[in-house]
């Protein structure tokens, strides 16, 4: 039997080095491996280590404002739940398909999002991270470029976004809101172009394909195993993301996000899908590189502590690299990061 850190040695040693830097690494939630998920300290310190784009997961608000939250139903990252004023705001709905209960932002005013506070969404695993729960507010998209144009300001380079619109096709149909224009208009108001570095991202057809009719944004259509997009109920991803279906993402968008397990075969060998990408002119993007070992393959966890991190999320991203990925998302840093 070949074992798996010999089969992870030789796939290293099929190319010439390949390093992390050489892809675009794009902050997953911003660092959220070390500050609550979207939250501006979590962008600005992605920012800090180096991330070339933030992501932004954008959800909206009853008044129509676009704030970042990673889904609409907000008791998993923020204090709502605790918030008796609000205990009526409780809702049942079913998203995608899926039976939800919770408090979620297109119930809620600005002002009133404002007066809640985000908490790390999964502390059993990142502890330190909910030493900040309580200090952060909801940020809306508005303040989000704000910090990225600071930050440019003081590092002397761009930096880019990469928003996700979350849920449109739900939003569409149960309270009549339009993600796509409301994306445009803040755009628009906030004198971003397409001439700057931003990528639009979602898992559904329909907006990303009226975002190319009504703007020159480069846009992302995201993919990941045994799915489809919820607006498209009989596509499935694996379809997507065949030679054919790629030809058919590719009149639409300049790139596929695919999850890792769709670029990286288990023995951490490149699928066809990087490959086919390319041959339909697409980029791909991987997610999601992090840092603790329950988020790793076997090969590259260090320990047995599922919170424990070594390097290998460094390890995986040097292998998307080696896979011919043109960016990858990270909850972690991967620029200026030191590991044997």
């Amino acid at each position: 039997m070949i074992k798996p850190r010999l089969v992870l040695a030789a796939l290293l040693a099929v190319a010439a080095p390949v390093a992390a830097q050489d892809m675009l690494i794009i902050a997953h939630r911003g660092a959220s491996a070390e500050r609550p998920e979207h939250t501006l300290a979590a962008y600005e310190l992605a920012i800090d280590q180096g991330a070339d784009y933030i992501e932004p997961d954008l959800v909206v608000t009853k008044d129509l404002v676009l704030v970042s939250r990673h889904e609409n139903e907000l008791s998993g990252t923020t204090d709502v739940a605790s918030r008796e004023e609000f205990e009526d705001r409780r809702r049942d709905k079913t998203i995608d398909g899926q039976k939800m209960a919770g408090w979620f932002a297109e119930d809620f005013t600005l002002a009133e999002l404002r007066t809640l506070r985000t908490k790390e969404r999964i502390p059993s695993l990142r502890p330190a991270n909910a030493r900040f729960d309580g200090l952060y507010q909801v940020p809306t998209l508005a303040e989000i470029v704000k910090l990225v144009r600071a930050k440019e300001a003081a590092a002397g380079r761009r930096i880019g976004l990469y928003p996700e619109l979350k849920h449109p096709e739900f939003l569409l149909q149960e309270a009549g809101i339009d993600m796509v224009d409301l994306l445009l208009r803040d755009l628009r108001e906030l004198g971003i172009t397409a001439a700057d570095p931003v990528f639009v991202q979602s898992f559904e057809v329909g907006p990303l394909q009226r975002l190319k009719q009504r703007s020159d944004f480069k846009l992302v259509q995201l993919v990941a195993p045994g799915e489809g997009p919820a607006d498209e109920p009989a596509m499935r991803y694996a379809e997507m993301v065949t030679p054919t279906g790629l030809a058919e993402i590719a009149k639409y968008a300049d790139a596929v996000g695919a999850n890792i397990a769709m670029v990286l075969n288990p023995d951490g060998s490149p699928t066809a899908l990087v490959a086919d990408a390319k041959s339909a002119g697409l980029a791909v993007h991987a997610w999601a590189v992090r840092p603790e070992n329950t988020f790793l393959p076997p090969m590259l966890q260090s320990g047995t502590d599922p919170k424990a991190k070594g390097c290998g999320d460094v390890t995986l991203a040097q292998m998307l690299a080696k896979a011919g990925v043109a960016g990858v998302f990270s909850d972690g840093p991967l620029k200026r990061r030191r590991c044997p």
